[in-house]
């Protein structure tokens, strides 16, 4: 028969010249319809199901082919009551349990998905695709090494069955076998060339190991076979953001939620990317849309990129909570962890992709070397970049152990950190890129702290203790983190008391400065620019006389478009000036021209304020009501200068231009920053050290007396 040989043309044909002959016979109906569907004539084959449905009302393989149709068309609640009409019809249906279980995965019902996959395979014990789907759920689930049994256990009954190949190389993908797992999509694709689902994963599997060009070619395969393949146009989006072609991925994030509006994280995706080139169209909708889906439980935004739209803590906390739940729930696979006696030292771990030139290698390495290591152990697990930079070099020898695990999967890591006896876990990346909060959903020790690399809550329940400071969390705000709040007595971050200044001696004309004007600045990331705080920034600048301002230039159009929204508030384009990115210690040098850095609501200049402070330079900032809102007046209050600290957009404004007006008081204001740069607490790296040992101690002391994680004070 033309279906067994695959022969999906001829066999069309064939059963529409049956039905010239026999117009109302069902069974040649069904065949039809399900030769349309493999040739992906949808609509085709929705219409020969329904036919042979009026032509026999019980037909339950048609029932079947129009859940599966209702699939393809992105209706998975129809597609569910087509398969339940099809298990009424008959209860001992094999494919119809299976496909319904499939189909309450797509709906997130993972639970229930697992029963209808056990249903089928009680009834059809080979049934090799109840097996694979089966090892789907699963794997989303992070029950690794079952999924990877039901591949195998697929395999052996189908050994070419293209999608389980595919499937588990997803699988070895989550396990950082990332060469295996582009063999099974190899493997895959071999089978079925025409595979898309394959040539996307592999482009997923690549994309993570920086191979960016060829993932981006094997999703352009991907979508050759099938243009309207929703995840393989985000798959991209994804890519080509990595490799800043900014435009290009927000035209394929687009496409894919036009033809998909449930991509997980999707929206949050496209929006973040606008805002990488300062692209504000509509972005109140979106954000609007962004935030009652997320209140709603909906997976529409990672978390980190809310931080820089929105000053609802309450938002942000819940928007963590749906990706953390989603993504990393709490993985029991390893069981409790069997209580620690008190070890001679403190085994303190500091797990971090950014153990190189990197914010976080700046300002945290001089903690490092200042710990007491006759009280402290100290271990270092790094999963980013290897790299033989000057920083890397530092941060290495710092450590009593320091531990590459960037090629270990989540659970390995968390293994070889119990292996260890780690008393506290410090998980500096919380949810930014290239974290691996997965390692602590196993629980890599008894407590694991949030600290410096997320400004928020985690949302997760695994997470025992966050670090801040009373300005970052005032009491009244603690709700809003599902952490207990480990208080530091004066700023949360830290900072590096060596941090080394060149003596590079800049002309204002080679920094694109005029020759002469204020000249206000601000070198936080683009996307950390909403249209109101531009908007406030232009009516400084149109306040005060022949004054720049001085901006990051992260791409080309994020500078076009500013340029272009100063026009509109009638501002000559000429007086925004773009730095590019040098050297550290460069970079540090050319805040000496800067006459005032102006901070961006709600997420503050965090490294880049401490930059600021520690070059010379006073930050005028605006708190909000956030973690990521207050981390400016955070430092500046442990500067000693609460004066810079605005709480309304008529304060910020006024007291920048008056600043920019009043020479006299701004040189008293760097003055004072000036004596108060070495004799404050805000760089003073060895009193930090002793403050944070004294909350690691007392996190302890509670563990070893039973007591469940509380908020602490050093004191």
């Amino acid at each position: 028969m033309h279906l067994d040989e695959n022969d999906f043309l001829q066999a069309e044909e064939k059963f529409k010249k049956s039905l010239e002959l026999i117009p109302d016979r069902a069974s040649t109906l069904t065949n039809l319809s399900v030769t349309q569907f493999k040739l992906k004539k949808y609509l085709e084959a929705k219409a020969s199901a329904e036919n042979a449905i009026l032509v026999e009302a019980n037909n339950i393989e048609a029932y079947l082919n129009l859940g599966l149709i209702e699939k393809e068309f992105n209706n998975p609640e129809f597609a569910l009551q087509l398969f339940t009409k099809a298990l009424t019809l008959k209860p001992d249906y094999a494919e119809a349990w299976s496909n319904k279980g499939v189909t309450l995965h797509e709906l997130k019902r993972y639970e229930e998905a697992m029963i209808h996959y056990d249903k089928a395979l009680t009834l059809k014990p080979d049934y090799a695709e109840a097996w694979s789907n089966k090892g789907v759920t699963l794997h989303e689930l992070k029950r690794y090494e079952e999924a990877m049994i039901h591949y195998d256990k697929a395999l052996t009954l189908k050994p070419d069955y293209a999608e389980a190949w595919s499937n588990q190389g997803n699988i070895l993908h989550e396990l950082k076998r990332f060469n295996e797992a582009i063999a099974h999509h190899d493997k895959a694709i071999m089978l079925k060339p025409d595979y898309a689902e394959a040539w996307s994963n592999k482009g997923i599997a690549l994309n993570e190991m920086k191979r960016f060009e060829e993932a981006i070619t094997h999703y352009d395969k991907a979508l050759a076979l099938k243009p309207n393949y929703a995840e393989a146009w985000s798959n991209k989006g994804v890519t080509l953001h990595e490799i800043k072609r900014y435009e290009e991925a927000i035209a394929c994030y687009g496409k894919a939620l036009s033809l998909k509006s449930a991509i997980d994280w999707a929206y949050g995706d496209l929006l973040h990317t606008k805002m990488k080139i300062c692209s504000w169209s509509g972005l109140d909708d979106s954000l609007d849309m962004i935030s009652k889906k997320v209140m709603a439980n909906e997976r529409v935004s990672q978390p980190f990129l809310l931080l820089a739209l929105s000053d609802d803590a309450r938002l942000h906390k819940k928007s963590s909570e749906i990706y953390v739940q989603s993504n990393y729930p709490v993985n029991t696979f390893l069981g409790a962890i069997p209580k620690h006696l008190n070890h001679q030292k403190v085994r303190v771990a500091y797990f971090s992709a950014d153990f190189h030139n990197h914010a976080t290698g700046y300002l945290m390495a001089e903690l490092f070397e200042l710990h007491d290591k006759s009280q402290f152990e100290l271990i270092g697990f790094s999963f980013g970049p290897i790299t033989n930079d000057e920083m890397r070099q530092r941060l290495a020898k710092s450590f009593d152990q320091f531990i590459e695990v960037s090629n270990k999967s989540d659970i390995e890591i968390a293994q070889l950190s119990r292996r260890l006896n780690i008393d506290i876990a410090i998980d500096l990346k919380g949810l930014t890129q290239n974290s691996r909060t997965g390692i602590f959903a196993y629980r890599a020790a008894p407590i694991q702290v949030n600290y410096l690399g997320y400004p928020g809550t985690m949302g997760a329940e695994y997470m025992d203790y966050i670090i801040a400071d009373k300005t970052i969390i005032p009491p009244e705000s603690q709700a809003f983190y599902s952490e207990k709040v480990a208080y530091l007595p004066n700023s949360y971050q830290v900072n590096d008391s060596k941090r080394m200044i060149s003596h590079r001696k800049f002309t204002r004309q080679e920094l694109g400065l005029p020759d002469d004007g204020f000249v206000f600045c601000c070198f936080n990331n683009n996307f950390k620019i909403l249209p109101e705080t531009f908007e406030e920034w232009m009516r400084i600048l149109k306040a005060v006389e022949g004054s720049v301002l001085w901006l990051f230039e992260d791409n080309v159009w994020a500078a076009e478009n500013l340029k272009k929204e100063a026009l509109k508030h009638g501002v000559d384009d000429a007086r925004l000036v773009f730095a590019k990115k040098m050297p550290l210690k460069d970079h540090l040098a050319r805040h000496f021209y800067a006459d005032l850095f102006l901070d961006t609501l709600p997420y503050n200049a965090h490294t880049t304020s401490s930059d600021a402070l520690w070059a010379g330079l006073p930050v005028l900032t605006l708190m909000g009501e956030s973690f990521a809102s207050r981390v400016a007046a955070s430092l500046l209050n442990a500067i000693g200068l609460p004066e810079l600290i605005t709480n309304t957009k008529e304060q910020y404004q006024s007291l920048a231009i008056e600043l920019a007006r009043n020479p006299e008081r701004l040189a008293a204001i760097k003055l004072k920053l000036s004596n108060n740069r070495l004799t404050t607490a805000l760089f003073d790296t060895p009193l930090f050290t002793r403050n944070l040992e004294t909350l690691y101690i007392k996190m302890v002391e509670r563990y070893q007396a039973d007591l469940r994680p509380e908020h602490l004070l050093t004191e």
